[in-house]
């Protein structure tokens, strides 16, 4: 299928052959689901710990006896119904919320996600992607160029644009990673979760062949 390839002016420079089986996928939102859900599941720090009677020091004693006084039977003051008590049901540290994905699941929720995102026209493919002076106001003006067209208004909103990059580019980094608008990662390490979590992809035109 064919692509279009942009300048760095924002216009349209030509196209270009991309894989079907990366960009032409049909859209599977259960497997996407999954496997989004299973991400962020992975990053979850699972570090929020109360503790429970058995935790909380003193309440050894038992406050009054059983019988005898008119008041309610207690055995402890760390009672979960006692203010500087225990607590019930909550969360421990001991929890694993880690959810297992396997290699051809991650890979398929990719290419879906990326499939869908070139027929919404949300991925854009950048002839040259060189920042040699890393400023990042050059950057600024490049995104700039396409939010005034009003498919890609949106770029410089929010988490606008995923920014993928070839390799370990140092200055395009540094021109791009002040940018609100925009994260930054190299094309082999997207995955579906943070395709989902920005609107547009960016990507140069050298770097979809890694995609295949």
């Amino acid at each position: 299928m064919k692509a279009t390839v942009y300048n760095r002016l924002g216009e349209e420079s030509g196209d270009m052959e991309v894989s079907d089986a990366v960009f032409g996928v049909k859209w599977n939102a259960d497997l996407v689901h999954q496997v989004a859900v299973s991400y962020g599941a992975n990053a979850r720090a699972g570090t929020a710990h109360t503790k429970d009677r058995g935790d909380v020091s003193g309440g050894g004693k038992k406050p009054w006896r059983q019988k005898g006084t008119g008041r309610a039977r207690h055995g402890s003051i760390r009672s979960p119904i006692w203010v500087g008590g225990g607590v019930s049901h909550g969360p421990t540290k001991e929890k694993n919320y880690a959810k297992k994905v396997n290699r051809k699941m991650a890979h398929k929720a990719l290419v879906t996600v990326l499939s869908a995102k070139m027929r919404d026209r949300q991925i854009i493919i950048l002839d040259d992607m060189r920042f040699p002076e890393a400023k990042t106001r050059d950057a600024a003006v490049l995104f700039k160029r396409f939010s005034d067209k009003e498919a890609f208004s949106k770029i410089t909103k929010g988490n606008g644009a995923l920014v993928a990059l070839a390799g370990d580019d140092g200055t395009a980094r540094r021109a791009l990673r002040n940018l609100p608008y925009v994260a930054v990662d190299e094309v082999r390490n997207l995955n579906a979760y943070t395709l989902l979590r920005h609107k547009f992809l960016v990507v140069q035109k050298d770097a979809v062949a890694i995609l295949k």
